[in-house]
């Protein structure tokens, strides 16, 4: 399981296990926000709603990219950078 970012790179982690849509990306864009342009937010979740959530959320969200998806025993980990 590789992912393309180093763990250094993580600026904050968001851990919204046991949350169901659509409260995984409520808080993540509420993260974000609260983040510098180029900080990676890591957000930890146990729905597996929120794979297409986050995904289509960064998608049509201006200011934010979608770096990677990891997905594993129950738990999905997102990490969003902020673009601008």
């Amino acid at each position: 399981m590789s992912s393309e970012l180093d763990s250094n790179e993580v600026t904050e982690t968001l851990d919204v296990q046991g949350a169901n849509c659509p409260m995984p990306v409520i808080k993540t864009k509420q993260a974000i926000d609260g983040l510098s342009t180029g900080d990676v937010l890591e957000v930890v979740a146990t729905d597996s709603g929120s794979m297409s959530d986050i995904k289509g959320w960064a998608e049509t969200t201006d200011g934010v990219e979608l770096v990677d998806q990891v997905e594993g025993d129950g738990v999905y980990t997102h990490y969003v950078r902020k673009t601008e």
